[in-house]
C-alpha cells in the first residue's frame, strides 16, 4: 500500500511560477496525497494563486526552515516531502520515494537538474548530485523527503536562516542513517547562477558551505550570503 505523502511548498514572492510548480502535484492530490504551501509573507499574488492548487496555503514568518516546520506540524500523513517553489518534481517521483521507503530508508532526496540561460549548469548540477551522494548531505533544491517519525525525532529543521537543510542533513544521517540518494532528477531554477554568475554563485555556495562546517554561526552566514 502506497504511503501518504504531505508536501510542503514554503513560498516568499513566487508569483510568476507557483502555478506551474504545484500544477505538477494535481495527480497526487488526486491520489489522496496533500499538498501545503507556507507563505512567509508575500507581497504579491502568491498566496491568491497557490488556493487553486494546494490543500491548505497557510502564513508563517518569514524564513524557509520556519515555513517548513509549519507546514510540517499542519500535516497530515506520516511522509514529508520538502518542496521548493522553484522547483518541479518528475514523472514517477511518487512510486520512487515508496520504493525508497520500502527499501528500508527513513529519508532521501532527488537529483537536481537546473533550469536557466547560463553555460555550465549541467556541470554544477552534476557536481551537486554527486557531492551529495558522497557526503549524505542533501540540500533543499533537491526536494528532500523523510518519514515524519525521522523529521520529529531531530527536532525538525533548525530555526536558522540558512543551511537549515544542511542542518537537517546531518542530524538525520547521525540519527536515520544515510539518504536515499534518487537519481530521478527534480528540475530546479537556475535564476540565482543566471542573475550572479555561474562560477561566483558556485565559489559563493562552497565557500558558505566551508565556513559553516568550520563553526561560523548560520546568521553571520546569511548575511554574507544576501
Amino acid at each position: 500500500m502506497t504511503r501518504r505523502v504531505s508536501i510542503v511548498v514554503p513560498a516568499l514572492n513566487e508569483a510568476a511560477g507557483i502555478a506551474a510548480t504545484l500544477g505538477v502535484l494535481a495527480p497526487w492530490r488526486a491520489a489522496g496525497h496533500e499538498v501545503i504551501v507556507v507563505d512567509g509573507g508575500s507581497t504579491d499574488a502568491t498566496a491568491r494563486l497557490a488556493t487553486a492548487w494546494a490543500d491548505r496555503v497557510l502564513a508563517a514568518p518569514r524564513g524557509r526552515a520556519r515555513q517548513m516546520n509549519a507546514g510540517a506540524a499542519a500535516a497530515r500523513h506520516g511522509v514529508l516531502l520538502f518542496l521548493h517553489a522553484d522547483t518541479r518534481l518528475p514523472p514517477g517521483a511518487l512510486a520512487a520515494v515508496e520504493r525508497a521507503l520500502q527499501r528500508g530508508a527513513a529519508w532521501g532526496r532527488f537529483d537536481v537538474r537546473i533550469d536557466g540561460r547560463s553555460r555550465g549548469l549541467a556541470v554544477v548540477a552534476a557536481l551537486m548530485n554527486l557531492r551529495s551522494r558522497a557526503t549524505g548531505i542533501a540540500t533543499g533544491d533537491q526536494a528532500i523527503f523523510v518519514r515524519r517519525d525521522a523529521f520529529d525525532a531531530v527536532g525538525g529543521f533548525p530555526d536558522q536562516p540558512l543551511m537549515e537543510d544542511v542542518e537537517l542533513s546531518r542530524r538525520l544521517k547521525r540519527s536515520a542513517g544515510r539518504p536515499a540518494c534518487l537519481r530521478e532528477r527534480v528540475v530546479t531554477s537556475g535564476r540565482r547562477w543566471d542573475e550572479h554568475g555561474v562560477w561566483r554563485t558556485v565559489w559563493l555556495m562552497w565557500t558558505l558551505r566551508w565556513r559553516y562546517w568550520r563553526g561560523t554561526p548560520a546568521e553571520v552566514l546569511a548575511q554574507a550570503y544576501h
